[in-house]
């Protein structure tokens, strides 16, 4: 696929540094349908063809239940990149918005898409959960854990979810998200825009926004943060290759 050599590269060093994949590891790609996740599914299916290690790759997507979402482009995608599709039907949208009526949703959606993916994955015999996050998500998070919980941390490039025996790997830890944007707008990614009434109004964008305005000032600033979370070692964050892959899980239940 054109274009997607620099998104390799990114997606490459993550899985040889946090030594993410082990010989026939079935995985499953997380898909929500944003450009973050449609571009990981395309990295990880061109790997697929020549990494060292080789593992199977499957595509899953929790459907929220929202009214009129169409993943027909999605299921369009996977097939031209050989990678079996599965959606998960759930009412997840409306236990939260109509049943609940969340006033604060995200935290409470986040973990119930997360244990509909984990649940999904292993029961379609996978042992890996692939997900999205890039760079700045990584940035970010650490930044809205030490703002709004007061406490140093972030996700584990990494984690073993014991109770479900489900490893989840984020193989594109060092890719910016400008260059995923790019990929996705050049390749013309079938991006469905969230339905959440939520979406772009939550303490995450306005971290994206102060970042932003941060590193406008202070250019460079977002790659300082990182390298300061790898060498304090947050979180399983190594600041060299070549370390052992089980001393960078994070065991964790689910």
């Amino acid at each position: 696929m054109e274009h997607i050599k620099r998104i390799l590269s990114f997606t490459r060093r993550a899985l040889d540094d946090y030594q993410m994949i082990e010989a026939g590891d079935k995985i499953a790609v997380g898909v929500s349908a944003g450009k973050d996740s449609l571009t990981l599914l395309c990295a990880m299916a061109e790997l697929r063809r020549f990494y060292p290690v080789p593992f199977e790759l499957i595509a899953i997507t929790i459907d929220m239940g929202f009214e009129g979402t169409d993943f027909t482009p999605i299921a369009k995608l996977c097939e031209e990149l050989d990678v079996p599709y599965h959606i998960v039907p759930t009412e997840i949208s409306r236990i939260i918005f109509d049943v609940r009526k969340e006033k604060n949703p995200c935290s409470l959606c986040a973990k119930m898409r997360r244990g509909a993916l984990h649940n999904a994955a292993k029961e379609l015999g996978c042992n890996t959960v692939a997900l999205g996050h890039h760079f700045d998500d990584a940035v970010e998070t650490f930044m809205l854990n030490l703002f709004f919980e007061g406490r140093i941390g972030c996700f584990s490039p990494v984690t073993y979810l014991s109770r479900v025996g489900i490893k989840l790997i984020r193989p594109m830890l060092y890719m910016p998200e400008k260059d995923v944007r790019y990929f996705a707008s050049k390749v013309q990614l079938p991006v469905i825009k969230s339905p959440c009434p939520a979406d772009g109004n939550t303490q995450r964008e306005e971290m994206k926004q102060l970042l932003n305005q941060l590193d406008r000032k202070h250019d460079g600033l977002r790659y300082r943060i990182f390298g300061a979370m790898q060498r304090g070692e947050i979180d399983g964050f190594k600041e060299m290759a070549g370390m052992q892959g089980k001393k960078a899980y994070r065991n964790e239940e689910e």
